[in-house]
């Protein structure tokens, strides 16, 4: 079972528990849910994890942590899942949002908006301000498609997880009954 094999590399309960850091929280991160990996939590994870992937700005991760601890779900997996947005898929996971934004709400501009950044300068720095004003400068269709597409790969992700992971406990069922049906040598 999946649980197996990762729990040789999670820390036990109590470990997580009596981290200094967590200590500072209190009971609201003993919640065995947050930490356990079972199916529910998992794909719960991974659904908040989706979600708040979409949120512009370093915020991405403080946002699902904080999800995972009012729905109960695995926070370290829906910390984790916020990476699927990184330099090389913000874009276009930001472009596609733009697009069913104006599609449903039939707004915006024929063309985007040009990103003013002058890569020549060196200073990489002020990349982050200038891709934010960017991100802002594209309205209410990017804001109403991105609340789609957040929703969209949201409930994909948890429906994807408890698929996979019930294919992999029926399949692990079949081995093992096959094992105990096998003949003896």
């Amino acid at each position: 079972m999946p649980r197996k094999y990762f729990r040789k590399y999670l820390p036990s309960h109590d470990a997580v528990r009596q981290h200094r850091f967590i200590r500072l929280f209190g009971p609201i991160l003993h919640h065995h849910n947050l930490w356990h990996l079972n199916r529910r939590s998992v794909a719960g994870g991974v659904a908040v994890g989706a979600f708040t992937g979409l949120i512009p700005g370093p915020v991405q991760m403080i946002s699902a942590a904080i999800l995972a601890v009012v729905f109960r779900v695995n926070l370290p997996v829906a910390v984790a899942t916020t990476w699927y947005t990184n330099p090389f898929t913000a874009f276009p996971l930001y472009y596609l949002a733009y697009r069913i934004g104006k599609l449903v709400t039939g707004k915006g501009a024929h063309s985007l908006p040009h990103l003013s950044f002058d890569w020549r300068s060196g200073n990489l720095l002020d990349y982050g301000p200038a891709f934010l004003q960017w991100l802002g400068s594209l309205g209410e269709p990017f804001l109403v498609g991105t609340l789609i597409l957040a929703s969209l790969l949201s409930v994909f992700g948890y429906f994807l997880v408890r698929l996979l992971w019930r294919m992999y406990v029926v399949a692990y069922w079949y081995r093992r009954r096959r094992r105990r049906l096998a003949p003896k040598a």
